[in-house]
């Protein structure tokens, strides 16, 4: 069959290998071409764009570079530029490779951005009397203790925490900070609201790691920011997993904690009415239940077994892992989530200096000693205001 011949004499012939064109005006091609060459002859395609990619991932040390910052400078304000070093007295009693390991890198951060880190190895049964003496030393700024140190004797661990003075309590464990965290309590000094309370350094570091991600919402009131956020935490401990959930419901998210033993909701009911997180259980419910439901993910299971089915997170949840292990599939859960953080090690050690500030912040002034300026007195109110 002859070519057909358009009325305005167009000739259009396609072969497997060239495409001919007669009368029609060659024009110069969009970027989206390129002309590649063969081994018989260049042909024009249109090399399809790269998609771009949807997960970001983000690592602990761009988040912990902001909050190590934030620290040096409030320190700078509450302290002038001319004041010594504070000191963080760090007590090991235990041979746990991953304590010896974070207490390095609390030593290199600590001496890093202008603080004293004082690694004191004690073997446990001696472990009370040299705290107390770390409580009566004033070159002592805050006292830090790496538990576990009797395994599968919370109750001995719990006591020691206690016998840490308040004022230094850096890690936020004693029973006055606890009790202000779970009843959504932010302040030690009631109604004057100048000293803010201590929270622990995991959970912590994970609330300022929403807030970096933008998931807090600066728009509402502070208190409130978290309010219709869906968020599951994998892991109920007294150390992190209760902890986070408490803080994220009173934040005013709906939490759901999971462990072995089930699955509770943390919050502060419908409208955030309530003072403080409300738990209830979900009789029935797994994480099969909670993960299609959820924002925000958080793993913080330790062991090397446990990994989050992907498959189940919404499209563009938001990962955060934890544990020391990796609860995510890496490779999978970029191909599901827009924001993926690997780990938070380095933002724990960057909130426990922060926390350290605060102490320094907190702590009444000498007696007798000269008015304080009230310039310096602003600055001590205002430090790390908003948690």
């Amino acid at each position: 069959m002859r070519p057909t011949r358009t009325s305005a004499n167009l000739f259009v012939r396609f072969s497997s290998r060239q495409l001919f064109t007669k009368n029609i005006p060659r024009l110069p091609l969009p970027p989206v071409f390129k002309t590649h060459q063969t081994t018989n002859s260049h042909i024009d395609i249109m090399e399809a764009q790269q998609v771009p990619k949807t997960c970001k991932v983000i690592l602990s040390d761009t988040i912990a570079k902001k909050l190590l910052s934030e620290a040096r400078e409030t320190l700078a304000k509450i302290e002038g530029p001319n004041a010594s070093k504070p000191t963080l007295a760090a007590f090991l009693a235990t041979d746990d490779p991953a304590a010896l390991q974070y207490a390095e890198w609390s030593k290199r951060t600590c001496e890093e951005n202008g603080f004293n880190f004082d690694l004191r190895k004690v073997d446990k049964e001696n472990l009370e009397e040299g705290i107390i003496a770390a409580n009566n030393d004033d070159q002592v700024d805050g006292i830090l203790v790496y538990y576990p140190i009797w395994v599968g004797n919370h109750s001995q661990d719990k006591y020691i925490k206690e016998t840490v003075a308040l004022s230094k309590d850096v890690e936020g464990l004693c029973h006055t900070h606890l009790f202000n965290m779970y009843h959504n309590v932010r302040f030690l000094d009631p109604p004057t609201n100048l000293k803010k309370s201590i929270l622990p350094c995991t959970p912590l570091a994970i609330v300022k790691t929403l807030e970096y991600l933008q998931i807090y919402n600066p728009i509402l009131a502070y208190g409130n920011r978290l309010f219709g956020k869906t968020i599951t935490v994998i892991n109920r401990s007294e150390v992190n997993g209760r902890p986070l959930a408490a803080l994220l419901a009173n934040d005013g998210a709906t939490v759901y904690s999971v462990d072995v033993t089930g699955v509770q909701v943390f919050t502060r009911g419908e409208g955030i009415r309530q003072l403080r997180h409300q738990v209830h259980d979900k009789e029935g419910w797994e994480l099969k239940d909670v993960l299609p439901l959820s924002d925000v993910v958080i793993g913080g299971v330790p062991t090397e077994k446990f990994k989050v089915p992907t498959e189940l997170l919404r499209d563009g949840a938001v990962c955060i892992n934890f544990s020391s292990f990796k609860n995510f599939d890496g490779p999978a859960v970029k191909e599901k989530a827009s924001i993926y953080v690997p780990s938070i090690g380095k933002v724990t050690i960057a909130v426990l200096l922060r926390n350290l500030v605060r102490l320094i912040a907190n702590r009444p002034r000498p007696e007798g000693s000269a008015p304080e300026d009230p310039k310096d007195a602003k600055a001590r109110s205002e430090a790390f205001i908003e948690g």
